[in-house]
């Protein structure tokens, strides 16, 4: 199957230029203006759209197995797709959580036949799997994921041995999710002794603390300065942490990376009032000087990666009192427009969001052959029409759970078309019944 892009404005590699693209089976193989139509079985005329490679979302929990009445692999990458996610890294706290190799193998068979984007799942590390973590095959998984605060049932890892011990002796990507237990459960019982369990979402902020995060993140750092490890540190909440970053040396040569996500470029504590436990995340969505940090860290390139941490929860579950409604919430369809929309607003470069959605994520965790616009790449693309919006609602929203916190918000661009492995997975708002993904392969030394 040849499939022709034609009068295409390209945004790759810092660039924006126009040209055809030309897509054989699942391979890009040529990008170059006046390419004859002759030459392709079908022809897409994206005169006056932007074509963007696909979105690797670095961070997304699909909830399956186990939690399948939230979310699940079919459901959750359906809603990928129609927002031009074509590759995501899923994390391990599902049920059961995947933290010896045989669980992991069962995440990737469920993938294999329900996914209709890209796919990597990451291997749970905890205080007494060290041998099943050193067993992970760098050439298939994407990374260890360690959580270091306890917003996951009993992934918490907090034995500073194994901890010295995973860093230590993996020589693959870890990445954490960092907040202090000590202190974010001082916190909790401080707010608890006078709310009960109804505290007002407004202190969640100061439950989840800068001071929690800081701890936690800066230790995480320190112990792979002193081990060498590879750390990417998800979700950065604060702008005191991003001053743990640097930003003087290429990408490809850091050893300690970052990601912020969608929600902590959005929103503030203001947003409390209105939105409740809808916009309940851990890490927290703090204030508006955070915010503000978050955005310079991201611009200055101290923070490498945008991601949604998309994590879904039925509406009945976000309906409870505070210390019972749980945390995270469904943006994987809407993170590319959200950031466009920041585009438009005058807050970001189009190639900079490329750079920090589909590039970094490829450079930094080595994806084989994705992320990028270029020949012999695999042809997972993106059609943007920035001069057609939509609106949030019930009756476009595609997550299971069948809310967002984005509800009512008016984008002035949407996704027309996006292509996975050369597949158009996506068009006008209609997502293909036949599945397309498949699983990520690292290019790695080791």
């Amino acid at each position: 199957m040849k499939t022709l892009i034609k009068c295409a404005q390209v945004v790759n590699e810092n660039k924006i230029f126009e040209s055809d693209l030309l897509i054989e089976n699942d391979i890009i193989t040529k990008i170059e203006k006046n390419i004859s139509p002759e030459s392709a079985d079908q022809v897409i005329d994206a005169s006056g759209k932007y074509l963007l490679p696909g979105v690797i979302d670095d961070q997304v929990h699909f909830r399956e197995p186990g939690l399948t009445h939230k979310g699940d692999i079919e459901s959750e990458s359906r809603a990928a797709v129609a927002g031009g996610v074509t590759s995501f890294i899923e994390q391990p706290n599902t049920v059961p959580n995947a933290v010896t190799q045989e669980l992991l193998e069962d995440k990737y068979k469920i993938a294999s036949e329900k996914s209709h984007a890209n796919y990597s799942f990451m291997m749970g590390g905890t205080n007494d799997n060290l041998e099943e973590v050193l067993k992970t095959n760098p050439r298939n998984v994407a990374g260890i994921k360690l959580f270091l605060g306890s917003s996951t049932g009993n992934m918490l890892v907090d034995n500073p041995e194994t901890l010295e011990n995973i860093f230590s002796k993996t020589k693959m990507l870890i990445a954490v999710h960092c907040e202090d237990e000590a202190t974010i459960r001082a916190n909790t019982e401080k707010y608890m002794k006078e709310f009960g369990d109804d505290i007002p979402m407004k202190f969640h902020h100061l439950i989840r603390s800068e001071e929690a995060c800081y701890i936690s993140s800066s230790k995480a750092v320190e112990l792979a300065e002193k081990t060498g490890a590879r750390l990417h540190v998800f979700h950065v909440s604060t702008a005191k942490e991003t001053a743990l970053f640097r930003n003087d040396i290429p990408l490809k040569d850091k050893k300690v990376t970052a990601e912020v996500c969608v929600h902590h470029l959005t929103f503030t504590d203001a947003d409390y009032e209105t939105k409740g436990t809808l916009i309940k995340w851990n890490p927290a969505v703090k204030t508006q000087k955070d915010k503000d940090g978050l955005w310079k860290a991201l611009l200055d390139d101290r923070i490498d990666v945008i991601a949604t941490d998309h994590a879904p929860h039925t509406w009945e579950e976000k309906q409870n009192v505070y210390t019972k409604a749980p945390s995270g919430g469904p943006l994987v369809q809407h993170s590319l427009v959200l950031m466009i929309e920041n585009f438009k607003n005058g807050k970001i470069s189009l190639e900079k969001i490329v750079e920090k959605m589909c590039h970094n994520p490829a450079i930094l965790f080595q994806v084989e052959k994705r992320g990028f616009i270029r020949e012999n790449y695999k042809a997972d693309l993106v059609l943007v029409d920035l001069d057609d919006g939509f609106t949030v609602s019930k009756e476009n929203i595609l997550y299971k759970c069948g809310w967002s916190p984005l509800e009512g918000t008016a984008f002035h661009s949407q996704i027309t078309h996006t292509f996975v492995n050369g597949n158009i997975v996506f068009e006008n708002g209609k997502v293909s019944e036949e599945k397309f993904g498949e699983r990520l392969l690292f290019e790695r030394n080791f």
